[in-house]
């Protein structure tokens, strides 16, 4: 019988990861690979849509945990991964990221005595207020093997006292992610449909808590994106909870009559194809800093620390405060901008250095 692996997905970040590595083995055919999604999120066009961009299958195993506050969603997390480790024990977890899914079911692996793996391993901003960097120190704490995408989170890793032995540095999968899809995203030219030109339009993606969840900080968004959008069209898909901040501090109809190119949320693909043919990208996600790297765009952070320095040392990310997003996509438009250059490992082919390190470890 080959060995059962769960690949946990919770989030669209999540989806991304797993995806290359789920193809890589079912391609071998060493292992048996199973996706568990915990619906952290639960929605169509955050979740679905993403599945089936990345061609991936229906989830094996659907744990339908939903939303709520970071304590109630983990704890419900943990109770279900729980109950399917006791029906179906796999031979291996692993867990990608950073959300609370990753945490939930690293937790409740490793106290179930499972081998526990966690791919995008090591990663830190130092900022312990980012309920992501509680999720990642605490998983990469009691994992067994850390698969890290960058040489910074080595050395993370071993400042925290892990074992070099259980640290392997694989590379960026999302990057993977990008490859495997690239002749999709290059056809789709989604840009058409806002009726700009490619490399003559900027994209917008904020959701983090410190940007979007009191209107104090709000109104500097808006106000900085109003005067952006009068020099260079931005397409801006505003992630659920954005807008209902939005909408309830009363921002939404200024932002709908500001010019921008508000949108749904749109699938991988869409949303890469939107992001190749920009000219610059304003965002607080992390893993699009490391997509623009890879394509050498302009990435203007609305962050003051990022996990993923590399994109900062080696790459075209520059972090900046939220009041000053008009004045760097200046900078960037006149190409007072670095151009950066790809990490190393950052090929499209972290997936099979995944699955190397992955059939190693199953033969111990």
């Amino acid at each position: 019988m080959r060995p059962l692996i769960h690949l946990v997905a919770g989030a669209r970040p999540n989806f991304m990861k797993v995806a290359p590595l789920y193809h890589e083995l079912v391609r071998r055919g060493e292992t048996d690979p199973r996706i568990v999604h915990t619906g952290q999120h639960y929605d169509d066009a955050m979740s679905d849509g993403f599945f089936r961009d990345l061609r991936m299958p229906s989830p094996h195993h659907h744990l339908g945990v939903g939303g709520g506050s970071h304590a109630e969603q983990t704890g419900r997390i943990m109770l279900a991964y729980e109950n399917l480790c006791l029906e179906s024990r796999p031979d291996w977890t692993v867990v990608v990221g950073d959300v609370n899914s990753t945490l939930a079911c690293a937790i409740t692996a490793k106290k179930l005595c499972i081998p526990l793996a966690h791919l995008e391993a090591g990663l830190r901003s130092f900022d312990r207020t980012m309920p992501e960097e509680i999720n990642r120190v605490a998983t990469d704490a009691i994992a067994d093997l850390l698969w890290t995408p960058s040489p910074d989170a080595d050395l993370n890793l071993r400042n925290e006292g892990v074992p070099t032995s259980r640290i392997k540095m694989v590379g960026n999968i999302m990057i993977d992610a990008y490859v495997m899809l690239q002749d999709a995203i290059g056809k789709l030219t989604a840009y058409r449909e806002f009726e700009v030109k490619a490399g003559e339009y900027g994209v917008v993606t904020l959701h983090r808590p410190v940007n979007v969840d009191n209107a104090a900080s709000l109104a500097v968004l808006v106000n900085e994106l109003e005067k952006v959008a009068k020099v260079l069209p931005l397409i801006f898909p505003v992630h659920p909870r954005t807008r209902a901040r939005l909408e309830a501090a009363g921002f939404w109809p200024r932002l709908l009559a500001s010019g921008l190119h508000v949108c749904e949320p749109v699938g991988y693909v869409g949303f890469m194809s939107l992001v190749s043919n920009a000219k610059l990208v304003v965002t607080d996600s992390g893993g699009v800093q490391e997509e623009t790297t890879y394509l050498g765009i302009p990435c203007l952070t609305v962050r003051d620390t990022t996990e993923r320095p590399i994109t900062l040392t080696e790459g075209t990310n520059r972090l900046i405060a939220p009041g000053d997003i008009a004045i760097s996509v200046a900078d960037a438009m006149s190409g007072a901008f670095p151009r950066g250059k790809r990490p190393t490992l950052w090929d499209g082919y972290t997936a099979a250095r995944v699955a190397d390190s992955l059939a190693e470890a199953v033969v111990k």
